[in-house]
């Protein structure tokens, strides 16, 4: 825990957030909770955003009310109601719910960006109050701003509680959250250094961080990446607002939450880059009513599964250049099914398919099902040839239900992509393999990778063919020999208690 008079955040900073602010949780669902504390955490960050300007203007002896100076380096103003300093005087008062909730409202009602997206329920009865002063009392204690080149503690906080969130919610977590590895594998292969980025079902927005954040990484400027989504559920949207304004990422999420099938809310948007971990496997998203639309360029997705209408409204969405980088389920890989075989011969055919990349088992909180990332290149490199990886075998257990990729081998898959473009790619057994487009289609365009690296070669370890066999063979004689031994040890001794076999 943190002592009541530091006001500095340590390593681990963010697990003593989350364990502090779990006490906050009572007998209440995680799904209702998560808003309670990415709420809490996003009014703070504002808070000291404002007070960290609002002192350097009151150094210049500036008009420390005056909007303009704050909104001119993208910081959000804070009328006087609402300032971190009220709130923490209530902390103890019967009423710091309906504090928390009113502060919310005056800042929607002086930044237009932020209308209608904070959650304004922190008065309600099954909110422990007490709890609620604690939570408050702790943050009040601990500044929370970005410090010289230190990245932003806060929206790093706001990432791990996601991450927390999605593993107490289990398979609903899958509407918000993709975990952070598969998301900074696809950003490491795509490599978005500037121009316009896309997520189609952008959950809470990681694709956005994590690409702000490769930016950051190589000494970019995150404005020359220009922001666009959407997403169907209406609180997720907030959740993706909020984790973006932490990030100083300004997106546009259309004006409201809509499903991007039947009402895209960026219809000639061409983007550079386009990444997605789309919902597996959607059924009934099309009614009839969409069977004639534009987008489906390279044919009708059947009507029980979107995967290849989230791919092909990616497609239809990309710049002459751009590229896409997208989580499926494997069965998009060989499904012969409702046409989708077709669809796929026609993607490869019209050489867009960059990569295949199978991934390890047990990455996601939300599902066991076996997933592989696609990278789809609208100008690729090495024309009419593609890159497998079958990267099942790598990744690290966290712990028993979770695997997460390894920094070590996100580099290894960037790598071999890299190498790829450039010509120079060595085919690795069992890891990597360059293949023609004349090969995958004698394989009837299956894109399954285990197909194309074949199996890792065992190092030879010198011993002659024939007498490793013929020593094996020894050694399983007297394995034989021992079991057939210990089988009458087990007849005799039940035999001594009146039991015969």
């Amino acid at each position: 825990m943190v002592s009541n008079n530091g006001n500095t955040a340590s390593i681990g900073f963010e697990q003593q957030i989350w364990a502090a602010a779990d006490i906050l949780r009572g007998n209440m669902d995680a799904a209702e909770y998560k808003h309670v504390v990415l709420g809490l955490i996003f009014l703070k960050y504002i808070s000291d955003t404002f007070e960290k300007r609002y002192r350097e203007l009151e150094a210049d002896n500036d008009d420390v009310e005056d909007k303009d100076a704050y909104a001119e380096v993208n910081v959000f103003f804070v009328p006087p109601s609402a300032r971190w300093r009220v709130i923490s005087e209530a902390a103890h008062k019967e009423e710091i719910g309906t504090v928390i909730d009113d502060a919310m409202r005056e800042i929607e009602k002086e930044n237009r960006r932020l209308k209608d997206i904070l959650p304004k329920n922190y008065a309600r009865g099954e909110l422990d109050k007490r709890r609620l002063g604690n939570v408050v009392d702790l943050f009040t204690n601990i500044q929370m701003i970005e410090h010289g080149t230190d990245k932003d503690i806060l929206g790093r906080t706001y990432e791990y509680c996601l991450a927390k969130f999605a593993e107490q919610e289990g398979k609903r977590a899958g509407e918000f959250y993709t975990p952070s590895c598969v998301v900074r594998t696809l950003v490491e292969v795509i490599q978005p250094f500037e121009g316009r980025v896309y997520d189609p079902c952008c959950g809470s927005g990681g694709m956005f961080v994590q690409s702000a954040d490769f930016v950051r990484n190589h000494s970019g400027r995150i404005r020359n990446l220009s922001v666009y989504g959407q997403d169907s559920n209406p609180t997720t949207r907030k959740m993706a607002l909020m984790n973006l304004a932490i990030r100083g990422i300004e997106a546009d999420l259309g004006g409201y939450n809509a499903d991007t099938f039947h009402n895209d809310l960026h219809p000639t948007l061409k983007a550079d880059y386009i990444m997605a971990n789309p919902p597996f496997n959607l059924s009934d998203w099309n009614d009839g009513s969409l069977n004639d639309d534009k987008r489906w360029k390279y044919g009708l997705p059947p009507a029980g599964n979107a995967n290849f209408a989230w791919l092909q409204h990616m497609i239809h969405h990309l710049a002459p250049n751009g590229k896409i980088g997208m989580v499926l389920a494997n069965g998009s890989l060989s499904s012969q099914s409702g046409g989708e075989g077709e669809i796929r011969r026609k993607i490869v055919e019209a050489d867009l398919v960059e990569g295949i990349v199978a991934m390890p088992t047990q990455l996601f909180y939300t599902t066991q099902i076996p997933v592989s990332l696609w990278f789809i290149t609208r100008n690729k490199q090495q024309k009419g040839k593609t890159l497998f990886i079958d990267a099942r075998k790598m990744g690290t257990m966290v712990n028993r239900r979770l695997r997460e990729m390894t920094a070590e081998d996100i580099a290894k898959i960037a790598a071999a992509f890299q190498a790829f473009d450039t010509g120079t790619l060595t085919d690795v057994k069992g890891f990597c393999a360059a293949v023609t487009t004349a090969d995958i289609a004698k394989q009837d365009y299956i894109l399954t990778p285990g197909r194309y690296v074949g199996i890792e070669e065992q190092q030879d370890d010198g011993e002659p063919f024939e007498e490793k066999m013929a020593r094996l063979t020894g050694e399983l004689s007297v394995m034989f020999k021992r079991s057939h031994e210990l089988e009458e040890e087990i007849r005799r001794r039940l035999g001594v208690i009146g039991y015969e076999i």
